[in-house]
């Protein structure tokens, strides 16, 4: 028999051609390479399908085949800025490896928080008939949804929308606040700074609330005198210093690694070492940051990477989560030695 274009995926190869060769039906071919339940094709019939598929090297179009079965093997995800932030960047290779491990493709949207590209992208993804989307952001925050994503099966990653009816899956800050402050107190330290961010936001509150938290647990008197509002960056984390020095603390928790940096240079100017004089915790773990300092800055992680993969979990029904809160994803200690 003729098998011009054998072996190479074809791209001319029809389902005419398939059932030229393999001396069937179309409706034959269609039915075999697309497996329809229920479909009567004896055993040689069906042989001989997919021995005109192999020498063909004909491949069903994953379009039509998505248009025909009214869903896809693709999950669609749609984020402000993640693909271009490094460390938030994670999420997308979280829930990549967790698609790719169920069967299903990523397909992936990065707005730049422009509204107009976003109702584009989410459009898309529906007329493709995706199993569902992800929405994230690359910091987490409250939201507002975009109204398309209830038209489908979606899951917000890394930002929440109480009373929305969707699911969200988001950092637990508490927990983080507390492993950072009990990384210090481990340390031997008792009186311990916080430096905490000027803006509003989940991890403001809830770092701040688990720092006071793991400090009553370890007996030590909570002294809202040592806690030192800074704006986020490293000029915040300098500018508070004097006053972190001042109040005679031995270690201070950083709100995040860029205010960290920040207290690296204001504790070096005036001659003090880390962690002799000072230890430091910070708070992300974004490595270009706290893995390059020196000495190099202990931190706690942001799991942007299992926030991902939970996510397209929750999305399969593979991981049930709370009713009405966010499932929470623990961050963990990353040590080195700034403490």
């Amino acid at each position: 028999m003729s098998t011009t274009g054998q072996g190479a995926h074809a791209p001319n190869v029809t389902m005419r051609d398939v059932a030229k060769v393999a001396g069937v039906s179309v409706a034959t071919v269609s039915h075999v390479v697309n497996d329809k339940p229920g479909a009567r094709i004896g055993e040689d019939a069906r042989r001989r399908v997919h021995d005109a598929v192999a020498a063909l090297g004909y491949r069903p179009n994953a379009l039509a085949k998505t248009l025909s079965q009214g869903t896809s093997r693709f999950i669609g995800l749609v984020a402000d800025q993640i693909a271009t932030t490094p460390f938030a960047g994670q999420i997308i290779h979280g829930a990549q490896d967790e698609a790719w491990k169920h069967g299903f493709v990523l397909l992936v949207a990065n707005t730049d928080g422009n509204a107009e590209v976003e109702n584009d992208a989410i459009a898309m993804m529906l007329e493709h008939q995706v199993r569902g989307i992800l929405y994230s952001t690359w910091f987490h925050r409250e939201i507002t949804v975009p109204a398309a994503l209830h038209q489908t099966d979606s899951v917000l990653v890394d930002c929440f929308a109480p009373d929305s009816g969707l699911p969200a899956v988001v950092p637990d800050e508490v927990q983080g606040g507390r492993t950072a402050t009990d990384e210090l107190i481990d340390a031997g330290h008792r009186r311990i700074a916080f430096v905490n961010t000027t803006t509003p936001s989940p991890a403001q509150t809830g770092r701040l609330t688990g720092y006071r938290e793991a400090l009553a647990a370890a007996g030590i008197e909570v002294d809202d005198a040592l806690v030192f509002p800074a704006s986020p960056e490293q000029e915040g984390g300098y500018l508070a210093t004097p006053q972190v020095i001042e109040s005679g603390a031995t270690a201070v928790f950083c709100h995040n690694d860029r205010v960290a940096m920040g207290v690296y240079d204001g504790l070096r100017e005036r001659g003090l070492r880390i962690p002799e004089d000072i230890a430091v915790i910070g708070f992300d773990n974004q490595d270009v940051i706290a893995a390059h300092l020196r000495p190099t800055l202990s931190t706690v992680a942001l799991p942007h990477y299992e926030l991902g993969a939970i996510g397209v979990r929750v999305l399969l029904g593979l991981e049930t989560p709370a009713d009405a809160t966010p499932t929470l994803v623990a961050c963990p200690p990353i040590r080195r030695r700034s403490v």
